[in-house]
């Protein structure tokens, strides 16, 4: 056996696998930091009830049109709000998943090409 190790291709190059390992964490931070910017929006009723909402899942904004506000029906209302910020959410974990995916590489450090990872 050789000492560049043996006959299982050889041992990975650490210092290449560190810059990459450093590039990846850059670009993670880079999308991070694109999807906490993003606004995404949430409906529900039609459009009657619309909430906005950051990638970081902050809340910004809810429009409630005046044709839902009933003192009778307040329930109503309470649904369609919560209906719009889980459509929102929804949103929110798509766009995690598309940015974010890519660099998660399945999970770990999967994305980095180590060897049984």
């Amino acid at each position: 056996m050789s000492s560049r190790g043996g006959g299982f291709g050889g041992q990975p190059n650490m210092q290449q696998l560190m810059k990459q390992a450093q590039k990846m964490q850059q670009q993670l931070e880079a999308a991070q930091a694109e999807l906490a910017e993003t606004e995404v929006t949430g409906t529900a009723g039609g459009g009657l009830v619309t909430v906005t909402m950051l990638g970081s899942g902050e809340l910004t904004a809810v429009t409630i049109d005046a044709k839902v506000v009933d003192p009778e029906d307040v329930e109503t209302l309470q649904d369609l709000v919560v209906a719009a910020v889980r459509d929102a959410s929804r949103a929110v974990s798509e766009l995690a998943a598309d940015k974010m995916g890519p660099l998660a590489g399945g999970g770990g450090l999967g994305g980095l090409g180590i060897p049984g990872l």
